[in-house]
């Protein structure tokens, strides 16, 4: 991971993507950045204020236990640092609580305004740590400040490593997002408390031929890699989207799917050769005929994460 302290500012903006963790197989390992964003610029002021537009708005504006000024502060806090008030002003584009990354991009701008108001001098492997310590796995933190396709795992309590890899070639995807939330700790008590040597085995197995497969552009391989026995079987009772999208892998312009963080929102990887458009009139057809509801939102990987967002790469203190 590159190591590239930050110095502090004025002010400053954020674009932090959102994020599809476990794809599959790869269970609290790795995750993909989309193209589609938490923006915000904020500076000093006389006291806080937040305001908010896009998606939720509402909820991002709140103040009562504000999930980015609540960790903006306990940072400073930790670090034995002031607390100066922000004016904080947020663009929304990523769905709350449907396992699209929300929480991790709020943190993360919460540690990077407190790294950049707070002259900490904290490096990439800090801040997604904190962030990883934070969300209590690394996988979402890392795509979501470092771009692309990560591969993460807790080195210690506060450092994280993190694998970057370009996905070769054009990964379309389609991300079907329903209307009610799900919460990750409803979510993680649907899961068992051991596993099968077996499952283990497959687990890892698939995970392994998925990495493969978007690092040298063979989404040919995605059905089998997309296979997942750790925690989809488990959490597809709460996420119905899950088992009627994966109806439709191996049909025209469709490679597989696969439970978008946590759920209930469904990943789905489109094939390049073929309209998303129409795909996407597709899946819509099939959802309407399974009488199933959810936004379809075409997308794609995001190769620049948090730390290329905005203005921060004007504090990069040094490059690789």
């Amino acid at each position: 991971m590159p190591s590239r302290p930050i110095s502090a500012g004025r002010s400053i903006r954020l674009a932090l993507p959102a994020t599809s963790a476990n794809l599959g197989p790869a269970f609290d390992a790795a995750a993909l950045a989309l193209d589609f964003y938490l923006r915000l610029r904020a500076e000093r002021a006389p006291d806080f204020f937040v305001t908010a537009e896009g998606r939720d708005a509402q909820i991002c504006s709140r103040m009562e236990n504000h999930l980015i000024v609540t960790t903006y502060c306990e940072v400073l806090d930790s670090e034995n640092r002031k607390v100066a008030p922000l004016r904080i002003h947020i663009e929304n584009e990523i769905p709350i609580g449907r396992g699209c990354g929300s929480s991790a991009a709020a943190r993360l701008a919460g540690i990077a305004l407190a790294v950049h108001f707070g002259h900490l001098r904290w490096k990439d492997d800090r801040i997604v740590g904190e962030a990883s310590m934070r969300e209590h796995h690394p996988d979402n933190a890392a795509a979501c400040w470092m771009g692309a396709l990560t591969v993460a795992r807790m080195a210690n309590q506060v450092q994280a490593q993190v694998f970057e890899v370009k996905p070769k070639g054009k990964w379309p995807l389609l991300l079907a997002v329903p209307e009610n939330p799900l919460s990750t700790e409803q979510a993680r008590r649907a899961l068992p408390f051991q596993y099968s040597r077996a499952d283990a085995v497959t687990n890892i197995q698939n995970s392994m031929l998925l990495l493969s497969a978007l690092a040298n552009g063979r989404p040919d391989l995605l059905p089998s890699a997309l296979e997942d026995r750790l925690h989809q079987p488990y959490r597809a009772p709460l996420c119905p989207l899950l088992p009627a999208l994966k109806e439709l892998t191996g049909e025209t312009g469709i490679f597989g799917a696969a439970l978008s963080g946590a759920g209930p929102s469904v990943l789905v990887f489109l094939d390049p050769k073929v309209s998303p458009a129409k795909t996407k009139q597709r899946i819509a057809a099939h959802l309407v005929k399974r009488r199933l509801q959810a936004e379809l939102h075409l997308t794609t990987i995001a190769t620049h994460g948090g730390r290329d967002g905005g203005d921060w790469r004007k504090y990069h203190g040094s490059k690789k």
